[in-house]
């Protein structure tokens, strides 16, 4: 399991269905990324950051990165 399962994982099982299918979402279109934990919360890296997502109580983020 990996960090990122762990985290999804501490969601109640509605929650969890869309941070998988927003994680299914950015691998299938950013295939190569490499997926992590950064800011205590699910991100993605290629060539940089890529993209940052979240659950909370009543709703999900996501997160491009600011330069």
């Amino acid at each position: 399991m990996t960090d990122v399962d762990k985290y999804i994982a501490g969601f109640p099982k509605e929650v969890q269905a869309i941070l998988q299918k927003v994680r299914t979402t950015i691998k299938t279109v950013a295939p190569d990324a490499e997926e992590l934990i950064s800011y205590k919360i699910p991100a993605f890296r290629y060539r940089g950051m890529l993209v940052y997502y979240a659950g909370f109580k009543n709703h999900i983020g996501l997160y491009p990165p600011v330069s």
